[in-house]
């Protein structure tokens, strides 16, 4: 399931695109918030299907080299460890996967040049050649393979790329989505014949949280902004940039709209989202900052956290 992490920086991004655009149409940019989750959730079955596409380009390339004039042995008797990946054949079978390809129209068809670009990459790789010259493998030998390649996708720049292309609502979800395989073949057995496909939300309080914490964090942004001037009396306002202040902003609505969520977890979420979304500096200065409002907020009783370990 796509990780509260992921959800928060969406809301975070769906804020900073209506803000910045002037819009005035909260519903519309809610409507493009919730699109922006459930392409979250294509990338995990387009991504989880690279695998498939490599292995049928290498069987491709197998048989067109059988039909050489003048065929080495190599050609007539390739190596089809990688196009025989048990793993592999799991994800292509799978009718949760292909069901969700089909119907929201995804696939690699349409992205032959990646493919091959990811195919040299992935043989020349040490893991791969390794993998490769094993007399014997097994199912977990074929796991890893896989998961050696899904770690590598984080760095590689021709996916990217491409991804940027194919959608802007699927700018810096790799890692995140990379992370859901992961935890999807790591409960892979020989004997399974089915991936298990996680649910988009880990349960029914998810899209609920997603759009309660836009809608707060929107509709009081203004009052949020005025609380945090005046725990930034000593800063040089110049140098707060927008992002900083939009970050203090969600974490404000979190922590006095979800009794249930821990301040703690509220703080290291937005502290540690504010590192990779704004300047070097922010995180520290968002830390002290929303230090003073939680004791603020506490003190004037609008944070009030209920349940288990909370009270």
């Amino acid at each position: 399931m796509l990780s509260r992490r992921l959800l928060r920086i969406k809301v975070v991004k769906a804020l900073f695109a209506h803000l910045k655009s002037g819009a005035d149409n909260m519903m519309a940019s809610e409507k493009t918030l919730m699109a922006s989750v459930d392409k979250a959730y294509d990338l995990y079955f387009q991504i989880l299907t690279l695998p498939v596409e490599l292995a049928r380009y290498a069987e491709q390339r197998q048989e067109l080299a059988k039909q050489k004039k003048l065929p080495t042995y190599e050609d007539l008797n390739p190596n089809t460890k990688f196009v025989d990946n048990r793993v592999t054949r799991v994800i292509a079978n799978s009718d949760a996967v292909n069901d969700r390809i089909a119907a929201r129209k995804l696939g690699w068809g349409r992205h032959p040049e990646l493919i091959r670009t990811l195919y040299t990459q992935l043989s020349e790789s040490d893991y791969f050649k390794d993998y490769m010259l094993r007399e014997e493998c097994s199912f977990a030998d074929d796991r890893k393979l896989l998961e050696d390649f899904f770690k590598e996708l984080q760095s590689c720049e021709a996916l990217e790329t491409e991804l940027e292309e194919m959608s802007i609502l699927w700018s810096d979800d790799l890692p995140y989505i990379v992370m859901m395989i992961l935890r999807s073949l790591s409960g892979l057995k020989p004997s399974h014949t089915e991936l298990k496909v996680p649910s988009k939300f880990k349960s029914d309080e998810d899209p609920e949280f997603v759009k309660t914490l836009f809608e707060k964090s929107l509709v009081n942004y203004d009052a949020y902004q005025d609380y945090i001037e005046k725990f930034t009396a000593n800063w040089d306002v110049e140098r707060i940039v927008f992002m900083d202040n939009l970050i203090i902003g969600t974490a404000m609505a979190e922590l006095t709209s979800f009794p249930s969520i821990p301040v703690k977890v509220t703080l290291d979420e937005y502290i540690e989202i504010s590192k990779y979304y704004s300047t070097p500096g922010s995180s520290t200065f968002i830390n002290g900052v929303l230090d003073k409002i939680v004791e603020s907020l506490t003190a004037e009783g609008r944070i009030r956290k209920a349940g288990r370990g909370l009270i």
